[in-house]
């Protein structure tokens, strides 16, 4: 070989050998692993539940099986198996991210017109209240479906503590009994929902030990029989019979035949940070993805407040229109997905906002809708030490869904029949319209705000979620701005919070969320800005939401846990070596 054939020769294997190195150490930056787990939830004995199938040698997908089981026994006011959920998972070993749509779906009976009454107006009652308002329950598939493919242990194993503390009971608090009060007509209709929440004729004090058998042995077919311990056999012969008793239609092929779907999360890059969130049937991912990109080239950490809650509220503003006019069930209706996702489209949105005028919604049409929300609803979010993660949101829609247990089940039904365009044009509990592409038919999956959420950048992860009806999306987005302006996770579950969602128009705000200078900057440019108490009549809660939030440094493996000091049972927690390092709670 000739000696400048050689030449070149060493040279480039020289060069091939410095790009593979470098692109080595591009792969794999200093990063340290998680130094323990962290788990973020609504009640502590979900938290205790996960970190306990953790010490088992279960991984971050049993331990989810753990939280959202026993979260459904300890907050039926927001979840339960009667409902259902989104899961977002990532797998740290192979880098995997799915999306676990258990969504509830329509029975064929549950068509727009028995939804009318006699002079065919909406019958709102019949909406949200017993069996008419209840879709096919997707959590247990879900539970069942995280176990067998993701986890490591039994489902047997993982819903022990859930069948523990449904047995044993556990305290009253104050959020249950201010919901059944507001609910006790509606939940006093059934008999197998007063035996379990009024056993003595009477509703449960604070304080007093709620103790539900049913449910347990419901749970322990669950674990013993897997999708059949629910699905078929007795527990949905039961349920079946309780919801004919009452006058619904439901049949046991409708049952048997509900699946859990994987889907793909929607993905995008903003300011640095890898976002993976929620898909349809959710409207939350296509949501964040049109807020974020509209907001991008405004550095609004810097924005004195004012100008920054405008921002914010107009880009809000404009992905709820998009919302009510495009966004269903992809299995059933064609979504403009491509296009509302698309980074030109948001710039197209964006040169429409005025930075110092606010944008009249009726320029984007509509019918008014009327300002509502509940905390129902519930999220969890967890990392263990291997660096898998779920986010999870689960409900059974309102204030303990519809109301209707059938009897020596526990199972107390969802209301999400409400979530769907039961009449198109007239808006839901939460004041959210939708048309065609929200419209009910059988086994479609109604439309949800539900966005658990993860965030990625060089050397951070996150991940979050919150229950509040049509505002959990904004929620999520001013918790995504939190971490991103170097907030940690409990900062981040205690910011103030505000709310656009194009109709009424209006930036709804919790109490003292925005000081009165920045109202006064903002009725300037035309907004109506309704904060609680102020003007009677207009209604806007004091306090919003229950985000559950955990973090992780790849630089140094620290871990940290935010839960929402808005909700006093809930509990963040780290834990290295099975014991407590560092807790963030109220």
């Amino acid at each position: 070989m000739k000696k400048s054939a050689v030449f070149w020769q060493r040279l480039w294997c020289a060069a091939a050998l410095f790009v593979l190195l470098g692109a080595a150490q591009a792969r794999e930056p200093s990063q340290t692993p998680p130094q323990g787990a962290a788990i973020a939830s609504a009640h502590q004995l979900a938290t205790d539940a996960g970190f306990e199938i953790l010490a088992r040698g279960g991984n971050a997908f049993d331990a989810a099986v753990a939280v959202s089981a026993t979260l459904s026994v300890v907050e039926p006011i927001s979840s339960g198996i009667g409902g259902g959920g989104f899961f977002l998972l990532h797998e740290a070993k192979t880098g995997r991210e799915v999306f676990i749509d258990a969504r509830e779906s329509a029975p064929a009976a549950a068509t727009p017109e028995v939804y009318l009454d006699a002079e065919g107006q909406f019958d709102r009652d019949r909406a949200t209240n017993g069996p008419w308002a209840a879709g096919i329950p997707g959590l247990p598939a879900a539970l069942v479906h995280m176990a067998e493919k993701y986890g490591r242990l039994p489902l047997k194993e993982s819903l022990q503590p859930a069948i523990r503390v449904a047995h044993q009971g556990f305290p009253v608090y104050q959020r249950l009994v201010r919901g059944y009060a507001e609910r006790r007509e509606v939940m006093e209709r059934y008999p197998g929902t007063r035996a379990v929440f009024a056993p003595n004729g009477q509703p449960l004090a604070e304080g007093q030990l709620l103790r539900q058998h049913d449910l347990a042995k419901t749970l322990e077919r669950l674990a013993e029989h897997g999708f059949d311990g629910f699905y078929r056999g007795v527990t949905a012969r039961r349920i079946l019979a309780g919801v004919k008793q009452e006058g619904g239609r439901w049949t046991a092929q409708e049952l048997a035949s509900y699946q859990v779907k994987e889907r793909e999360p929607i993905r995008f890059e903003w300011r640095g940070w890898q976002i993976v969130t929620a898909p349809l049937p959710s409207s939350g991912g296509i949501a964040l993805a049109q807020m974020l990109q509209m907001l991008a080239p405004w550095d609004l950490r810097t924005m004195e407040p004012a100008l920054r809650t405008h921002l914010i509220a107009e880009a809000m503003r404009r992905a709820y229109h998009d919302r009510t006019f495009y966004l269903g069930d992809p299995d059933f209706v064609h979504v403009p997905q491509k296009t509302l996702l698309s980074p030109y489209y948001a710039a197209g949105l964006r040169s429409t906002i005025n930075p110092a005028k606010a944008t009249p919604s009726a320029l984007l049409p509509g019918e008014p809708t009327p300002f509502d929300e509940h905390p129902e609803t519930t999220h969890f979010s967890i990392i263990d030490t291997e660096g898998n993660r779920v986010a999870g949101t689960q409900t059974v829609n309102l204030l303990f869904g519809s109301g209707l247990i059938p009897p020596g089940t526990g199972v107390l039904l969802n209301n999400e029949m409400d979530d769907f365009a039961l009449k198109p044009g007239t808006p839901n509990a939460f004041g959210v319209m939708g048309y065609a592409a929200n419209a009910p038919a059988p086994g479609k999956r109604m439309l949800s705000s539900m966005t658990p959420t993860f965030m990625e950048s060089a050397d951070k992860v996150a991940v979050l979620g919150t229950p509040g009806g049509s505002r959990i999306i904004t929620m999520v987005l001013l918790g995504i701005l939190g971490f991103d302006a170097g907030l940690d996770a409990q900062q981040v579950t205690a910011l103030p919070r505000f709310h656009h969602q194009w109709l009424p128009d209006a930036i709804g705000t919790e109490k003292n969320a925005l000081s009165a200078d920045t109202v006064a900057k903002l009725r300037e440019k035309g907004h109506t800005v309704i904060v609680p108490g102020e003007v009677q009549g207009q209604r806007s809660s004091d306090a919003w939401g229950n985000m559950q939030a955990v973090e992780y440094d790849k630089r140094n493996g620290a871990l940290r846990a935010g839960s929402d000091p808005r909700n006093p049972v809930g509990k963040g927690e780290v834990r290295r070596n099975r014991v407590p390092v560092q807790v963030a709670e109220p």
